[in-house]
């Protein structure tokens, strides 16, 4: 697996949070966080449900989702930011942080996502991103430790292994 660029942490991006302003990531240095695009009318987006599991399972102990929504496949996130926040608290009671709406990839591929896709998965996937929900772990330290494909459920064993192994 490749790491992410060492001269500093994922968290040192800047983006904007879904409400307006600053997402603020360094909020979450010394924490463990998943980086997770996401969209609302897509055949993956139930995995909001375990998402907020996960966000309530390991919040007390360091932990948190970060949603980013995107619209960039098929057009599944198409909603204003007002439109985004109020699906995802009342059909998913999501209580996780969400950013500004990006792109993952192309020439208008965000900031952060720039960081992200030189990371491999399991499988040895880089680069693009394949599709909606695709995981990225990012450790206390800023640093990229996992990468999970679209299809992988957020409660899945390698995911919440990967999770408490930096929470441990």
């Amino acid at each position: 697996m490749t790491t992410t660029d060492q001269n500093g942490s994922v968290l040192d991006t800047e983006i904007g949070a879904l409400k307006g302003g600053s997402a603020n990531l360094a909020q979450y240095a010394g924490k463990s966080v998943l980086i997770v695009n996401v969209a609302s009318k897509c055949g993956l987006t139930p995995q909001y449900t375990g998402l907020e599991k996960l966000q309530e399972r390991y919040a007390e102990q360091g932990f948190t989702v970060l949603g980013v929504p995107c619209n960039q496949f098929l057009g599944q996130e198409p909603g204003t930011a007002e439109e985004i926040a109020e699906f995802c608290s009342a059909t998913y009671g999501v209580t996780f942080p969400l950013t500004e709406k990006v792109e993952v990839n192309g020439e208008g591929r965000h900031a952060l996502y720039e960081r992200l896709v030189d990371f491999a998965d399991a499988e040895g996937h880089t680069g693009d991103i394949r599709w909606n929900f695709e995981k990225f772990l990012i450790g206390r330290d800023g640093q990229v430790v996992a990468r999970f494909s679209p299809q992988t459920e957020p409660e899945s064993a390698e995911v919440v292994a990967a999770i408490e192994k930096q929470l441990g």
